[in-house]
């Protein structure tokens, strides 16, 4: 697997590129034809803390986590974790798709992780009304929702609000 590592505000001893190299080597063993595969690394530095992001684009599937943590090592050892799990909470979803298409993962080396019972556990109907996005924001916080769906005034496309750890909003919009 070829990986990219770049530092934000902060940067990228070799030391560190080694580190990440080899642990980003443990997900080898998962992944199908890993020397096509580029790994994007993205060191960020808020205050005290170092944010890790990793972005592996697959053929039909992208494994992306992040982590912040004071030390960058131990950052590292935390999201390599979550790729992990990812790939093993997934495996029957993964299998299943990887069979239609050309093949992305190995599953003969990881155990199954048990599936929980039923995955979606309420629906719900709701009439999506025209706003603005200030209105949107509005509906979001009276709700006290981590995110709220519009018909967005000026696109008439359904669009998503949603509150970021930051303390800011995103918005999603569809084509």
């Amino acid at each position: 697997m070829e990986i990219l590592i770049r530092g934000d505000k902060v940067k990228v001893t070799e030391a560190m590129h080694k580190y990440a190299e080899e642990k980003l080597s443990k997900l080898d063993k998962y992944i199908e034809n890993n020397k096509n595969i580029r790994a994007t690394v993205l060191v960020k530095i808020k205050d005290h803390t170092q944010k890790i992001e990793i972005t592996i684009p697959l053929r039909n599937f992208i494994l992306r986590a992040e982590e912040e943590q004071t030390d960058f090592y131990a950052a590292v050892d935390m999201i390599i974790d979550k790729l992990e799990r990812q790939i093993r909470k997934n495996k029957t979803k993964l299998e299943r798709q990887s069979n239609k298409d050309v093949k992305d993962f190995i599953f003969h080396e990881m155990e199954k992780l048990e599936e929980p019972e039923e995955k979606i556990v309420k629906r719900k109907k709701i009439e999506v009304k025209p706003m603005d996005e200030e209105e949107a924001i509005l509906q979001l916080e009276l709700l006290g929702h981590q995110f709220y769906l519009y018909k967005d005034v000026e696109t008439n496309k359904a669009t998503v609000i949603y509150k970021r750890k930051d303390g800011g909003y995103g918005i999603i919009e569809s084509e």
